[in-house]
């Protein structure tokens, strides 16, 4: 971290074993985005108002280039909060999962969904319970009537679009699911 840690206890004493946990847990943090730039850390246990049952609050505030993340425990979420470490765990933890989607954001590790293969029918054998899906790459897929979803085989033609989950077969590429385009689905 270019600027040092900073620990803040609001309505209590210092305690040496909590900044020592703090410390611990900023630390991980490191790991997971060597990029911080600094992290604020307020721990704060509510007015004495009441003789036990009191509970902690969490904030940890990060600044990384482009990006703040806070992570916040209030003492009103959780009822485990009567309990600093507990507390503490919890705020760090949610940091945690927020500078880890940060990090794959800026590696470029988003998930993509590769979408089905769309193409059309070009030949239905309705005696033998089978037709075949030209690719849009021009390949021919075999399907059989029990991949057709919804059981819409019967209403099939020929021209129809479709989209497709393509497996190998015993004599080939085959559609193991066949979707029949609709109005909402465009190819």
């Amino acid at each position: 971290m270019q600027i040092p840690l900073q620990i803040t206890f609001r309505n209590m004493e210092h305690s040496d074993f909590i900044e020592k946990s703090i410390r611990e847990k900023a630390a991980k943090l490191e790991r997971f985005a060597e990029h911080m730039t600094s992290c604020r850390v307020i721990i704060e246990a509510p007015h004495q108002h009441h003789h036990k049952g009191n509970l902690f609050g969490v904030k940890i505030d990060i600044t990384l280039p482009g990006k703040e993340i806070i992570a916040d425990r209030h003492p009103d979420q959780h009822h485990a909060h009567e309990d600093a470490y507990v507390a503490i765990r919890d705020a760090f933890d949610a940091a945690r999962r927020q500078l880890e989607d940060y990090v794959r954001r800026r590696r470029g590790d988003v998930k993509y969904h590769e979408s089905e293969p769309h193409g059309r029918i070009t030949q239905l054998f309705p005696a033998e319970d089978y037709g075949l899906i030209q690719t849009l790459d021009g390949r021919e897929v075999y399907f059989h009537r029990n991949s057709v979803l919804n059981a819409d085989f019967d209403k099939l033609e020929e021209g129809a679009q479709v989209h497709f989950s393509e497996e190998a077969g015993e004599n080939g590429p085959q559609a193991s699911t066949v979707h029949v385009e609709g109005k909402h689905h465009a190819v």
